[in-house]
């Protein structure tokens, strides 16, 4: 019988290990999305979230209005956030810009 149990305690402990590391490894953030015609432009918000060091994902699809940003510990809410509040621009005579706010 412990011949049986002496393969399994190996890669249950490789499970947990790999699960710590992948809960270690990053955090999301959300951010509530506003500004004139923000929402019309997600290409450059994507651009804009994906250009700061340590963010590994956006989504911009999950929640109306908002973005989950998943990103390594080093990077803190209000980069996140001076990042969105630089997309901005005009197009067809149109200004439009784009502001967040953290969701807690």
């Amino acid at each position: 019988m412990n011949h049986l149990t002496t393969p399994i305690v190996p890669v249950v402990l490789g499970l947990l290990l790999l699960s710590a590391s992948v809960e270690a490894a990053g955090k999301q953030t959300v951010l509530m999305l506003g500004g004139n015609y923000c929402d019309s432009y997600p290409k450059e918000l994507t651009d804009a979230l994906t250009a700061v060091k340590g963010v590994t994902g956006v989504d911009l699809k999950s929640m109306k209005g908002h973005v989950v940003v998943s990103h390594e510990d080093t990077v803190t809410a209000e980069t996140l956030v001076a990042a969105i509040k630089k997309v901005k621009g005009t197009k067809a005579g149109v200004e439009w810009s784009c502001t967040a706010m953290v969701m807690e």
